[in-house]
């Protein structure tokens, strides 16, 4: 019998089992666990194909939600400007001379032509058409033959804005005027979160892919560890998959929390030698099996406070800062946190996975997936400058990508089922999806969520 709130599948360790064995005292938002029965009605199948659904998404939905846009790191100087394109609305999120960042709608007000098609750092906006420019707060600055427009005032010429906020480094835009606060809507986030500090990293690692799926299709297939046994079998020795936790908090944020340097239930207990474990998790890590001999797995710690010390010693010969009393889960589990409608931070100690999806333009069928990777700064390193977006073909696998050399592998194998999850969708006689009920929770969590925008 599943304990649902635990996450633990039969005999096998939950989540919560492994936090009690850890070698240091283990934060409270670990050993959080929130839960609660949402029931089992499948959903329509037509929410991930439907135009007429989509197109409720973008009136409803993506009108009123906060949505990372950037981060912060991105907008060094007063001038850097971010092109921020969702769904057919396409905003400016530009760094201001007193150091803060507004948004603007990336509209002509005269005849409507776009401002800016990419990232640029300008001293004001000027529309290419006829000319007439802006200051950076969005105040008209010039308006080429202004008498032929004595009936429009410079304040009717404005740029409209949209709201914007930050955290953990991140920056954060609404086209809501009456939405909640950025810091009411993340719930939980900033809380957790503070003992990572996001904010203190950098953006090492951008890659992006036009996807052949729904956005929330291949939203939730990260949302899960349930798939790992049949689509990530070669790190069933090294992952706790089906005891993972779920825990599922306000309307807006969930989180999944799976132990790594522990074997997964399906392959039975006692039946994978630590030795076995340990030496997965170093290749993972990209270290050579068996190279680190000192830590032995006959040591009865067991690999995770071997690893766990392994990784504090690392961090602490790298990075400015005392590490002696972060957790083993922190530098070696997947501490996986949802922000609705789609954006995914990593918590933990080592370098963050940030993954977000988007609609690509107005298309049902097709999204975008970025992956990014937040590093902390090495010991007496000043920030360097963000990586830009590394756009991948098409016809180019991720593991193309040589700066997610162990991550890229994984994700290829996620995309071997995303396109025809969305074709079989399509064809689905039932017109349903099932999920389950406790380890897909998170999904129908996201679900609820979304009605309740679309149902406004």
């Amino acid at each position: 019998m599943t304990e649902r709130d635990g996450g633990a599948s039969g005999a096998a360790p939950s989540y919560q089992d492994y936090l009690a064995r850890d070698s240091r005292e283990v934060p409270r938002s670990l050993l959080e666990r929130s839960w609660r029965d949402l029931g089992n009605a499948p959903l329509d199948a037509s929410r991930y194909t439907s135009q007429a659904f989509f197109d409720l998404e973008v009136e409803r939905m993506w009108a009123r939600v906060w949505q990372m846009a950037c981060r912060e790191e991105e907008l060094p100087e007063a001038g850097d400007t971010i092109v921020y394109d969702i769904v057919g609305r396409s905003l400016l999120v530009t760094r201001q001379a007193d150091g803060s960042i507004r948004a603007f709608h990336n509209s002509c007000t005269h005849r409507g032509r776009k401002l800016l098609l990419a990232d640029e750092h300008i001293e004001h906006f000027r529309c290419p058409f006829h000319g007439i420019s802006w200051q950076l707060d969005g105040t008209v600055r010039s308006i080429p033959c202004r008498w032929d427009f004595e009936h429009v005032s410079d304040g009717d010429f404005c740029l409209p804005e949209a709201r914007v906020g930050t955290w953990g480094g991140f920056v954060f835009v609404n086209f809501d005027a009456g939405a909640m606060p950025l810091e009411q809507y993340l719930e939980v986030v900033p809380d957790h979160f503070s003992r990572w500090r996001l904010e203190d990293c950098w953006k090492a690692v951008h890659v992006a892919k036009v996807i052949r799926c729904n956005w929330k299709v291949a939203q939730e297939a990260f949302m899960e560890s349930y798939h790992v046994v049949a689509t990530h079998p070669q790190i069933l020795s090294i992952i706790a998959d089906a005891n993972s936790q779920y825990d599922l908090y306000g309307p807006h944020v969930s989180r999944n929390l799976a132990a790594f340097a522990a074997p997964s239930p399906h392959l039975g207990s006692g039946n994978v030698d630590p030795q076995q474990t340990l030496d997965g998790m170093l290749q993972l890590m990209g270290r050579r099996p068996g190279a680190l001999g000192e830590f032995t797995a006959q040591e009865a710690r067991g690999p995770r406070a071997q690893l766990g010390d392994l990784n504090r010693r690392a961090f602490g010969r790298a990075f400015e800062g005392d590490f002696s009393n972060v957790t083993d889960a922190e530098t070696l589990d997947a501490i996986v946190y949802n922000v609705f409608p789609n954006f995914s931070p990593w918590g933990g100690f080592a370098p963050n996975i940030v993954y977000r999806w988007r609609p690509h333009g107005r298309d049902v069928g097709s999204c975008v997936m970025e992956v990014m990777i937040l590093k902390r700064l090495d010991r007496g390193q000043s920030r360097p400058e963000p990586v830009p977006v590394h756009w991948l073909r098409d016809d180019e696998p991720w593991s193309d990508a040589k700066e997610i050399p162990i991550l890229g592998p994984v994700i290829d194998q996620d995309m071997s089922n995303m396109p025809y999850v969305q074709e079989g969708l399509v064809a689905s006689a039932t017109g349903r999806v099932q999920l389950g009920s406790y380890q897909e929770s998170r999904i129908r969590h996201f679900h609820q969520t979304l009605d309740t925008y679309l149902q406004r």
